[in-house]
């Protein structure tokens, strides 16, 4: 059950601005687990702009799942990240782990636990390899990837901090970056390396259970959203 925070609402409107994101947020999180249907996402995201105090923005997601707006960090240091929480003991962690897909397709995902060097090959093939719901010790997690005549898929969850750097000879190795403004220095880090011979890498963020498509789809609302607030609208 999520933790609540009373919030009160300040004359300068602060507060408000903050607790209107999170709630944008979390109307965002409840598309992507259809929970709301593309209109009533956009009803609701238009009634959430429009909000003239923090009440209303609760009745907008009160009848969701959640129940209530996400906990709002009060504090000096940054606020956690409710969006990605999979972590597991370095203890659990192998050090070394192979995916190889050859002249075939190989998937990883679920509620797996990487290794802290993952090494996987993608020859004439496609591999996959999903983190949405992955356990992930503190620190560094590697994965290294070759692809040639073939291509591999990374999939991770907003929240994740992803570092890649990758080489592409006749092929792609595509990652479009979200870094924290405020990372936390002990949380998980993913990154990435590799090379893309007549092939392709791709890296990209989705929620669990989130299409690609949807994603898109979500992708292009929360610009059109963020818009509207930098505008004052």
């Amino acid at each position: 059950m999520e933790e609540k925070v009373e919030v009160t609402e300040q004359p300068g409107g602060g507060d408000l601005g903050v607790v209107r994101q999170k709630a944008i947020d979390a109307l965002c999180e409840h598309f992507a687990n259809d929970a709301l249907s593309v209109e009533e996402f956009e009803r609701r995201l238009d009634r959430a702009h429009d909000a003239k105090g923090i009440e209303d923005l609760r009745r907008i997601l009160s009848d969701l799942p959640s129940g209530d707006l996400p906990v709002l960090h009060q504090g000096a240091g940054p606020a956690p990240t409710a969006r990605w929480q999979g972590s597991v003991p370095a203890s659990r962690v192998r050090e070394r782990g192979w995916v190889v897909a050859a002249l075939g397709g190989v998937e990883k995902a679920g509620r797996w636990v990487p290794a802290r060097h993952t090494y996987g090959v993608a020859v004439m093939g496609g591999l996959v390899l999903d983190f949405r719901e992955a356990l992930l010790p503190p620190g560094v997690t590697e994965v290294w990837l070759f692809t040639l005549m073939g291509g591999a898929e990374i999939i991770v969850p907003p929240g994740l901090s992803v570092e890649s750097d990758g080489v592409a000879i006749l092929g792609g190795f595509e990652h479009q970056e979200d870094v924290s403004l405020s990372p936390d220095p002990n949380a998980p880090l993913l990154r990435l390396r590799g090379v893309a011979l007549l092939g392709g890498v791709e890296v990209s963020i989705r929620y669990p259970g989130e299409s690609q498509r949807d994603a898109k789809r979500r992708r292009r609302l929360e610009r059109k959203n963020k818009g509207r607030l930098r505008d004052g609208s």
